[in-house]
């Protein structure tokens, strides 16, 4: 990450959070220009595959803070910090 990225990221946190939102959607859509033809049919088609799985009882949901605890044992190289 380049100091131009941090400097712009430490700006952008002390905006409300509202602006946070609609920056971040505008940054996701902007990478979504030149998507291929029939992505967002197919991500539509995965999404409601995954809420049927998880309205069946087929899957179980993973509570946010124990994704985000094994994201960090990741990124720390599986060592507890």
């Amino acid at each position: 990450m380049t100091a131009d990225v941090k400097k712009v990221f430490q700006q952008v946190l002390e905006l409300e959070e509202k602006d946070r939102v609609a920056l971040a959607a505008l940054l996701i859509a902007s990478l979504d220009e030149g998507a291929e033809e029939g992505v967002e049919e197919a991500w539509t088609a995965e999404v409601e595959r995954r809420m049927a799985a998880l309205d069946s009882g087929k899957v179980k949901p993973i509570p946010w803070e124990e994704v985000q605890s094994r994201l960090w044992q990741g990124l720390d190289g599986g060592q507890e910090t």
